[in-house]
């Protein structure tokens, strides 16, 4: 495979803070039997996902560069995704739900570059190259469907988590880490699986992010197009899972028109999924997401929205009326009766923004300690604060280093030197600054001179809160660790044998020249050592048809014996029969 990194603007865009999750490919790691159980799983794939897949599935693979009979290089498929306007990388296994969600919004495919065990050619709850890359990859080619994408990316990342959603996130990374691993004990997996059934079981509310990764679930993993009683699959999970792409076609696997109700519906990784949600073309995909979008934080804003993110913890924003952006680590709200914020704080580091651009002056490190503001509109005066013009300043004694001191219609009192502020591009005031100033509610003293300058948020209320920082370069968010990572088994000296016969007829298959001797070498050896081993016979099987009878006889045998051996890979040999003897009859004809 080629080794030189072929450049895509989309990549050179990205923040840090998502460039921290990119990993090499490492094309070199993928082993012969690696690419035995890709082959496998595309042809298997082609063939029956050509007669029930949404018809853009087979151009997709061509448009983005996915081969059937090796592993595709991730520079060589941002060559050819440059064309459709989009990009892959390669991650260390799951990444945080909302960086994920902001890759797409960038156009941007996250590819976990690890390949699932031949013990898990199925399915695994892993995400891997065959379900990313022969899952994901394809359906981009549809406009409408990688319009959908983006937009979910760019919605998703607004989206609020809580603190269950990152122990979650852990639990299940771990989990599908060790299932997907060689040599990994019962106890340790059974203790993983437990770890997750726990949270799951846990009663607590759904967080937006939970909400709109059900969404994700029903749709971009496992989603139908059409209709109930005729379905086509677009979704990933399906498309790169041999066993759930026939088992979702049957009619005893419960099929419902796809809704917003679709994001109340939990799912469960480590299962096959109960039902499935049908959409009737891909742009009704589009009308449930701006309906749940509504729903959200990002677009409500007030008192809901800014207790969600201070029950998550973690670092958001919120955009008052005048369009300041305060991003940081909320701690602190006060309501009047009608549940109007009219007072907020945060703790530690802290932004403020305009349009998602950091304020100059006004980044952490002038507010190293938190940013609180008093909202709303003063006592007796109908004028908003953001709307006063000059001449209005100086009727209300707001003169530029002059004492003043004022009341809000929530009781807040504000008393110190006025020293400037700061309008945005509608002229309207969003900051003032004070000095030697006391901030008072009821008996509470909620700022005092000895803290420094004060910095007033101007805004009659709180019109959005979301995730993250509304400037990213206003914080320094490279510092993401997981608690888990990648497990990598070194092979035992059979299991390179094993390998080293995959890739002998690998080399056979793709010289110019079949000779059956050579074939017959590995065959004996295969028999002598690996007795248990499927997938390599299948592929001498597929070779010797075209040399010898007599040999080709042999190896049938040995497959039907082992599926009476092995009972449970029985319908994976009769799969890779199928489908030779289908290819052979084409061939004839």
């Amino acid at each position: 495979m080629e080794s030189k990194i072929e450049t895509n603007e989309l990549l050179d865009r990205l923040p840090p803070h998502l460039k921290q999750y990119i990993k090499p490919q490492n094309y070199e790691q993928y082993s012969p039997i690696n690419q035995a159980v890709w082959r496998y799983v595309m042809r298997k794939n082609v063939d029956y996902l050509a007669k029930v897949a949404h018809e853009s599935y087979l151009e997709g693979l061509k448009k983005t560069g996915i081969s059937i009979d090796e592993i595709p290089s991730m520079y060589g498929m941002n060559r050819i995704l440059k064309e459709i306007g989009w990009a892959a990388v390669a991650v260390d296994g799951f990444i945080p739900p909302n960086a994920f969600m902001e890759f797409q919004a960038y156009k941007v495919l996250v590819i976990a570059s690890d390949i699932r065990q031949l013990e898990n050619i199925e399915y695994t709850p892993a995400p891997d190259i065959i379900h990313e890359g022969a899952g994901h990859a394809p359906i981009i080619a549809s406009p409408d469907y990688a319009e959908y994408l983006r937009r979910f990316g760019e919605v998703g990342a607004k989206a609020i988590s809580s603190a269950h959603d990152i122990d979650m996130y852990e639990a299940v990374r771990e989990l599908s880490i060790l299932k997907e691993a060689e040599g990994i004990s019962k106890e340790l997996i059974n203790a993983a699986e437990a770890r997750v059934e726990e949270l799951q079981n846990k009663k607590v509310k759904p967080s937006e992010i939970s909400l709109i990764r059900n969404l994700h679930w029903w749709t971009v993993e496992y989603g139908m197009v059409g209709t109930v009683e005729n379905p086509k699959i677009y979704g990933a999970g399906l498309l790169s899972s041999i066993g759930e792409s026939v088992w979702c076609m049957k009619d005893e696997l419960k099929k419902i028109p796809y809704s917003i109700d679709a994001a109340y519906q939990d799912f469960d990784i480590t299962k096959p999924q109960p039902q499935l949600y049908v959409t009737p073309d891909f742009a009704y995909l589009q009308e449930v997401l701006e309906e749940f979008a509504n729903t959200m934080a990002v677009r409500k804003g007030g008192w809901r929205g800014l207790k969600k993110l201070i029950k998550s913890k973690q670092l958001g924003t919120i955009e008052i009326s005048t369009g300041l952006q305060i991003s940081g680590h909320f701690s602190r709200m006060i309501k009047n009766d009608d549940n109007e914020v009219v007072y907020f704080e945060t703790e530690g580091e802290t932004a403020l923004s305009y349009r998602e651009k950091e304020v100059i002056g006004h980044g952490i490190n002038r507010h190293k300690k938190g940013f609180r503001s008093p909202l709303g509109k003063l006592k007796g005066i109908n004028l908003s604060i953001e709307n006063m013009g000059p001449r209005d300043l100086q009727a209300y004694n707001f003169y530029d280093g002059k004492p003043i001191a004022f009341e809000f219609e929530s009781g807040i009192t504000v008393q110190g030197l006025n020293v400037t502020g700061m309008r945005n591009l509608r002229g309207e005031l969003m900051l003032i600054q004070f000095t030697n100033c006391t901030v008072k509610y009821k008996n509470e003293v909620l700022f005092s001179p000895e803290m420094g300058d004060f910095d007033m948020a101007v805004g009659k209320e709180i019109i959005s809160a979301f995730a993250g920082a509304a400037d990213y370069n206003s914080f320094n968010l490279v510092n993401h660790v997981s608690n888990s990572e990648t497990i990598r088994v070194q092979l035992s000296e059979k299991e390179k044998e094993l390998n080293s016969l995959y890739k002998k007829v690998r080399e056979i298959r793709n010289s110019n020249t079949l000779v059956a001797t050579e074939l017959q070498k590995v065959f004996d050896v295969l028999k002598e050592n690996h007795l248990t081993d499927w997938l390599l016979p299948l592929e001498i099987f597929e070779l010797a048809l075209k040399t010898d009878s007599d040999f080709s006889e042999e190896i049938l045998s040995h497959l039907l014996n082992l599926k009476k051996q092995r009972p449970k890979v029985a319908h994976l040999i009769d799969a890779g029969l199928e489908l030779l003897e289908t290819n052979r009859k084409e061939i004839i004809n």
